[in-house]
């Protein structure tokens, strides 16, 4: 299994196989959820990769429940509905829903290209709007074609998955701190516990899903940690989303290169999601309740003494679960922060 791995960047004790195994299987919970309706109206949102699979249905939730909302999405699709047809879908479900004037938009933005996130980023900046919620949701599935790197020379996965949202998420902060309580939500995976943490191989392209999906959930526990210790921002809080083992066409190729694997893997993920998959819809929730529920909200006391909320967490569909131990480790944490900043040409001390 991939986290068993030696490794030079992550001296702390490697968990079990069996450990692991376990807590990613736990993400194939398939219970059919509801979760309680709010009051969005006059929020405004930034969520990419809405215009399909389980953006598309958290905008639909979003904006049903009265938000205003921003979608970061890649032009022209490949293989997604076209961001024209689904703002019109969102507008109507606005309307059904009472919400008159809402605004809905899509602008370009293509996590394969950093220019196109900056330019994406900056074109917010310069609308002078508050942000109260950003959603890093789009991605590309893994191990089911061939190593590709993208014009900034990253690798394909690590780039759209991870470094591009490390760069948005940068840009928006400033926006986000304008807000009383702006939520950062990040689509992580269970399939952080099949990763290894060896950043040495980050760009290489082996194991690079699962790799990523642990280096974003240890990345963002560590921009939790600065902005806690900031004044002017410590008011936001970021969260680790996993939507369950979800049917969408995030699996589908971004080029008819496969890899060698395809076949194999192609047939356990059918399999797997034939008898645990969960629509959409369902897998949308853990994005909508991470960023509206109270209990994933700042941490807070409750009358009857008990404490709730705070960021830098796991939430595995709506239940909190325990990430892996290099999310809570400072070495490794430390480790990601300066190796994306490091990649990105940034100060390590921007927070």
């Amino acid at each position: 299994m991939a986290n068993q791995e030696n490794n030079s960047d992550a001296a702390i004790p490697v968990p079990s196989q069996w450990w692991c195994l376990w807590q990613a299987l736990k993400g194939t919970n398939f219970r059919q959820l509801t979760i309680p309706d709010v009051d969005l109206r006059n929020k405004w949102i930034v969520l990419t990769g809405g215009n399909s699979g389980v953006g598309r249905e958290a905008a639909l939730q979003f904006v049903k429940w009265g938000a205003n909302i921003v979608l970061g999405c890649r032009e022209p699709p490949p293989h997604e509905p076209h961001p024209d047809a689904v703002v019109e879908e969102l507008k109507a479900a606005a309307l059904d829903a009472g919400h008159l004037d809402t605004v809905i938009e899509w602008w370009s933005c293509d996590m394969s290209s950093l220019k196109s996130v900056e330019e994406f980023g900056k074109r917010w900046l310069e609308k002078d709007q508050a942000l109260d919620i950003l959603v890093n949701n789009a991605g590309l599935g893994g191990g089911v074609f061939k190593t590709k790197y993208t014009v900034d020379g990253f690798e394909l996965i690590h780039q759209v998955n991870f470094l591009s949202h490390v760069l948005l998420t940068k840009i928006l902060l400033p926006s986000l701190a304008r807000t009383p309580s702006p939520r950062i939500t990040c689509t992580t995976s269970c399939m952080q516990y099949l990763g290894t943490f060896n950043l040495s191989n980050a760009n290489s392209g082996k194991y690079a899903y699962q790799n990523n999906k642990l280096y974003f959930q240890t990345w963002l526990t560590e921009l939790q940690a600065q902005m806690s210790a900031r004044d002017r921002y410590k008011h936001i809080v970021i969260q680790g989303v996993h939507p369950g083992y979800v049917k969408t066409n995030i699996w589908v190729s971004p080029s008819p290169e496969k890899s060698k694997n395809t076949g194999w893997l192609k047939w356990s993920l059918n399999a797997l999601l034939k008898y645990v998959g969960i629509d959409a819809q369902q897998g949308s929730l853990a994005i909508t309740y991470a960023a509206t529920a109270p209990d994933w909200g700042l941490e807070r006391i409750t009358a009857k003494g008990k404490v709730v909320g705070g960021g830098g967490r796991y939430c595995n569909r709506i239940w909190e679960e325990t990430p892996m131990p290099q999310t809570r480790d400072p070495d490794c944490r430390r480790k990601i922060w300066e190796f994306v900043s490091e990649e990105l040409k940034v100060d390590k001390d921007w927070v």
